[in-house]
């Protein structure tokens, strides 16, 4: 009888085993950033990442893993993003019939008239600080306001990328502090900390990173220069647009609709694609002879017609043909088609990421990083690294909350620290800089919805940048760091944490 071959144990990686993949993708992204700029995330960025998880591959494959194993690895972490991608889909959809209904237009003709450029800054971000707090979600928000706030600063002829970071530093305050949000839930079951316990907790750090985020845009909104020739839109091409649409308040009916499906914590995936379907029935009960010019199908009855152009906009996005460039450029924009770059990048990341977890090199380097931790400072400072690190290797803001908490929660325990100080830690950093990796799903879905390159409104996403570094600072100086009492306090810290939310 032939026995069978022996199976091998696949060998725990190196510290040297580990930093190879990582190299070489920091290595081939950068040379992506120099040969196409701009433009490296269009493909470039793409084909690093997928390149780099096969050198993981060859890694993994060295150690003894087997080839299927890896695969399915690569297929388990784009799994992951399913959820994600699908949200990414509907917000394409609902900006496409938005932008046909009149709901964005409508957004930019009175923000423009509310809103003054001197402070439009800090008013962008107060404003997504209320929404996201309100529901707990910075996705829904960025893909809602925060879509229509962009369409508001190029009108004003301010600057694009700073109002990209103050709408991404209001969405994500809330989507921190709001106890709706599936992040501020997830990091206190994962430390074993208690939800409100970790809110409290996390108002110490929070609340001065704001204030200074919110001084931040106010003095960036001071520099600004009344806007003059193609620099804005002008009133006149406003005119145009109001020309071309009928603007009234009915156009926001939508908008008030997601809000409020958001609010009494419908999933996201639904709430967003039925404000997409509900925005192509006002577009055809509103704007009935633009939804028709746009269909462009004089063969068909006028209610195929009204049905053809809505699909299209849901598809492929609206595209304005006033003749004004201003306006054109201003509202061509959505479409499920319009995100599936970003699409392909999340699933690029996210196989690598599959592949480092899978070969255990992501988890050699947080101990690395966990061994050189020897004070109370430098293991918050571990904390923090390592939550971005999980942002940027793994590509995803759940695996860079649960991995450190799982990974660090007992050695918080063993040095008789508090559980909130590490979810605290999670959420500075985890929850924070996520939007700030442009191959994260966080950084792909914000750039992908607001138009505006991760790089390029990285510098002014100042809430999300500020408080990792307070975050830091307390852990060094021990400011608001809080200790057991005994090494018998019960394992959680606090009640048992409530479940986190499905979606984002």
């Amino acid at each position: 009888m032939k026995k069978n071959p022996t199976r091998t144990t696949p060998r725990d990686p190196s510290l040297t085993d580990a930093l190879i993949p990582l190299i070489a993708l920091i290595a081939m992204l950068a040379l992506s950033v120099y040969l196409f700029s701009s433009d490296s995330s269009g493909g470039a960025n793409q084909v690093a990442l997928l390149l780099a998880a096969m050198i993981a591959a060859g890694v993994a494959l060295k150690n003894g893993h087997g080839w299927p194993a890896i695969q399915q690895a690569m297929v388990h972490g784009i799994s992951t993003a399913m959820g994600a991608i699908l949200i990414l889909l509907a917000v394409g959809a609902l900006i496409g019939t938005w932008m046909l209904a009149g709901t964005v237009p409508t957004m930019i003709w009175y923000g423009v008239q509310i809103l003054d450029p001197s402070w439009f800054y800090a008013a962008a971000c107060l404003i997504c600080s209320i929404a996201s707090l309100s529901i707990g979600s910075s996705w829904t928000v960025a893909g809602t306001l925060g879509v229509g706030l962009i369409g508001v600063a190029l009108a004003l002829g301010v600057s694009p990328e700073i109002t990209a970071g103050a709408v991404i530093s209001g969405a994500y305050f809330g989507d921190k502090m709001s106890p709706l949000s599936d992040t501020t839930n997830l990091a206190p079951a994962v430390a074993g900390s208690e939800l409100f316990t970790h809110i409290r907790h996390m108002v110490w750090t929070t609340v001065p990173s704001y204030t200074l985020a919110l001084l931040g845009f106010v003095l960036l909104g001071l520099d600004i220069d009344a806007p003059a020739g193609d620099e804005a839109v002008s009133l006149g091409s406003l005119d145009a647009m109001r020309g071309q649409f009928d603007l009234n308040a009915w156009t926001l009916l939508p908008l008030a609709v997601v809000f409020l499906m958001a609010m009494r914590k419908f999933p996201a995936f639904p709430t967003i694609l039925f404000g997409g379907l509900l925005g192509g029935v006002m577009a055809v009960i509103l704007q009935p002879s633009q939804v028709l010019a746009f269909a462009d199908a004089p063969d068909l009855a006028p209610w195929l017609a009204m049905l053809k152009g809505v699909w299209v906009a849901f598809a492929n996005g609206y595209v304005s043909t006033t003749g004004n460039p201003a306006v054109d450029d201003l509202l061509t924009r959505g479409g499920m088609s319009s995100m599936l770059t970003t699409i392909w990048l999340i699933l690029c990341a996210l196989a690598f990421g599959g592949v480092l977890e899978h070969a255990g090199l992501l988890q050699r380097l947080i101990q690395s990083v966990l061994a050189a931790a020897k004070s109370t400072g430098s293991l918050i400072a571990s904390v923090l690294v390592t939550c971005i690190g999980v942002n940027v290797l793994a590509a995803d803001q759940y695996i860079a909350i649960v991995l450190p908490g799982k990974m660090y929660r007992a050695e918080f325990r063993r040095r008789g620290l508090r559980a909130r100080n590490l979810s605290r830690a999670i959420e500075d950093a985890g929850t924070m800089t996520s939007a700030l990796v442009p191959w994260n799903t966080c950084g792909a879905f914000m750039a992908g919805t607001l138009g505006v390159a991760t790089f390029a409104y990285l510098p002014f996403a100042l809430f999300n940048l500020i408080n990792p570094l307070v975050s830091l600072l307390y852990g060094y100086t021990g400011f608001s760091i809080e200790k057991m009492e005994s090494a018998d306090e019960p394992e959680i810290d606090g009640f048992e944490p409530m479940a986190p939310a499905p979606d984002r």
